[in-house]
């Protein structure tokens, strides 16, 4: 195969996580006495950091207070809602098919590891990983790969497979190929943008990549 290890993101990329943010980031929002916002807009915004994300969504660039959201929207997601989220038709079923044929592969996701490794042991994809790296708040995505690289975790023949811009950028950064899937929170302009070297319409196209 051309790439030696394949790094996976997770929402938008494996799973949608959209019932269980949507609901937290209103969760956090709505303590601190702030209106509840339309599940749209909350959606926009899946994939960068929860601190981003906040800043976005209220306009609020105070440290500490982004951080008590952060904190609040982590109280409900580690209670019920890791669990809210679904995975992608055909995720499963090509990733074990991956696994069967020695292929390694790892997760990198913004999301913090400890919720990642819950969610895919909800799955039971946790054992086909190498890895499960995961953000915090402060932690750019493209700090993540190059600290993987320092660790030679991954290399330069390793290829970043996400929904999102910030994937392909951050892969892009630390010398890496990059892949936009077609069934996440991206849109095709957003990742053509970036210039993948692959766009896939279906999980079973990651097949392609080991013929």
């Amino acid at each position: 195969m051309k790439h030696d290890i394949l790094i996976f993101d997770l929402d938008g990329t494996l799973s949608d996580p959209k019932e269980g943010i949507v609901k937290s980031f209103n969760y956090a929002l709505t303590h601190f006495g702030l209106s509840a916002l339309p599940e749209q807009e909350i959606t926009s915004y899946i994939g960068p950091p929860l601190d981003k994300t906040f800043i976005a969504l209220t306009g609020n660039h105070d440290p500490q207070f982004i951080a008590d959201l952060v904190a609040r929207y982590r109280e409900r997601y580690a209670d019920i809602g890791y669990s809210e989220n679904r995975l992608y038709d055909g995720v499963k079923d090509t990733l074990l098919a991956l696994h069967n044929q020695k292929i390694r592969m790892g997760i990198c996701t913004s999301k913090r590891a400890d919720f990642a490794r819950q969610i895919l042991t909800l799955f039971g994809l946790d054992s086909l990983f190498e890895f499960i790296n995961g953000g915090d708040v402060g932690i750019e995505k493209w700090q993540q790969l190059q600290d993987l690289r320092q660790r030679a975790t991954i290399s330069q023949h390793s290829l970043m497979i996400g929904d999102r811009a910030v994937d392909l950028t951050a892969a892009h950064k630390n010398g890496l190929q990059s892949a936009g899937v077609l069934w996440g929170y991206g849109s095709s302009k957003e990742l053509e943008t970036e210039h993948p070297a692959y766009l896939f319409d279906t999980p079973a196209q990651w097949l392609q990549l080991v013929q």
